[in-house]
């Protein structure tokens, strides 16, 4: 259906405001090992498939603003999704089941595929020189981390996505004024449903940000209600040498009393052979996570902080203590490769990553990575334990997306 509507696109008819867009293919091909729950159900490997079609909308007219993305979506569902959290898991298709706006529609199901269209991006803005307003549908992105970003509560990215291009929407007001040292206020209030459909407060954020800036170091401080919990966070970012240091500091008063969580990083560039090349090695401390060395589904059972962060897709890891690395090496001008390796310190279970953007000619683009879990059951990334001798355990992984953009 999408590859039938590229033709017209790329004659891209005189629509006022059409700021183009892409398609993408893309395909996940995954084996699961002996003793795998996912194999009893489905054998020893499974190929996921999916396309996604985006149209971009904006409109100027003096400090106003509009814009609206347009998004077709279709998942063929070969195996069923892992809740967030569970390693390298398939990404869900989005919906709009607890965002404010039901802006998704379904065009096709059935048991293994899936096809829907949605507004992504749908607001009006005003800017002038010092200050910024925006209401609707669009993304906003917090915090220092690189890697793990726990300050990032708004639909942030799982530490292991290869294409990060758009966030998810959420539907909100966002305020920004400058102040004339560069520094900046930043507002963002999000609104949602419930489990039943109603508006409700308690499952609404409302975050205010300071954001410091000098011309050696930043810093933000955050003041948040975020669902039913308060947060308070603090971060900076500075040089050291040839490197940038950043770090968060979170805490959230949970049903449990406060809870602390923190990640620092540091960042390298440099020339080797005639190839740029960066590096990032970032630790990541996760408060909400599980102390033990083991786990098993049993074990998220009372967590449940832990367990409405994995749900609501805001954090990505099971334990406490992460180490992480990712090194980028520009082959050539258009081929880079990126190694990574996470680390859970607390079960020494990892995911190592080899991922590659590759610039085939103009306007196409192929993305490709290689997820290889490591470790035993009863750990994050070796499969966590669902019964003696039954795990959620998953194989190396094969990702590959390949975009045209117009």
């Amino acid at each position: 259906m999408l590859l039938a509507l590229l033709p017209a696109l790329c004659a891209r008819a005189e629509i006022p405001g059409f700021a183009g867009g892409h398609a993408k293919l893309q395909t996940t091909a995954t084996r699961y090992p002996e003793g795998s729950l996912w194999r009893d159900a489905l054998g020893s490997s499974d190929l996921d498939r999916g396309a996604e079609l985006r149209l971009r909308w904006q409109q100027r007219a003096g400090g106003w603003e509009a814009a609206a993305d347009y998004q077709m979506l279709t998942r063929h569902r070969g195996a069923p999704a892992l809740p967030p959290g569970f390693g390298a898991g398939q990404s869900l298709l989005p919906d709009d089941d607890r965002r404010w706006w039901d802006l998704t529609s379904e065009i096709d199901s059935s048991e293994d595929s899936l096809t829907l269209q949605r507004l992504d991006r749908l607001h009006v803005g005003y800017s002038s020189e010092r200050v910024v307003l925006r209401l609707g549908r669009q993304a906003v992105s917090w915090g220092n981390g690189l890697l793990f970003n726990p300050v990032d509560v708004f639909n942030p990215f799982d530490p292991t996505a290869i294409d990060t291009e758009y966030k998810t929407g959420d539907d909100m007001l966002y305020g920004q004024y400058l102040l004339p040292s560069g520094s900046d206020w930043q507002l963002v209030q999000v609104q949602r449903r419930d489990q039943q459909g109603r508006v409700n407060s308690a499952v609404s954020s409302t975050a205010l940000r300071y954001h410091g800036f000098g011309t050696e170091r930043e810093y933000d401080l955050m003041l948040a209600q975020h669902f039913d919990e308060l947060l308070l966070a603090a971060g900076a970012s500075t040089n050291l040498g040839d490197a940038v240091l950043r770090g968060d500091l979170l805490y959230a008063d949970t049903a449990d009393g406060w809870v602390g969580s923190a990640v620092v990083n540091a960042a390298w560039s440099w020339t080797r052979g005639g190839r740029n090349m960066s590096g990032v090695l970032e630790y990541f401390f996760n408060g909400h996570g599980l102390g033990q060395a083991a786990y098993g589904v049993d074990d998220l059972a009372g967590e449940e902080a832990l367990l409405a962060r994995l749900q609501r897709g805001e954090l990505f890891a099971v334990g406490r203590h992460y180490l992480a690395g990712s090194l980028l090496v520009e082959m050539t001008p258009l081929l880079q490769l990126t190694p990574a390796l996470f680390v859970n310190l607390g079960d020494h279970s990892a995911l190592a990553q080899l991922a590659l953007r590759w610039d085939l000619r103009q306007d196409w683009q192929l993305l490709g990575a290689l997820n290889l879990p490591l470790g035993p059951a009863g750990t994050e990334y070796g499969g966590l334990r669902v019964a003696e001798g039954v795990d959620l355990a998953r194989g190396p992984a094969l990702f590959a997306q390949v975009a045209f953009y117009f």
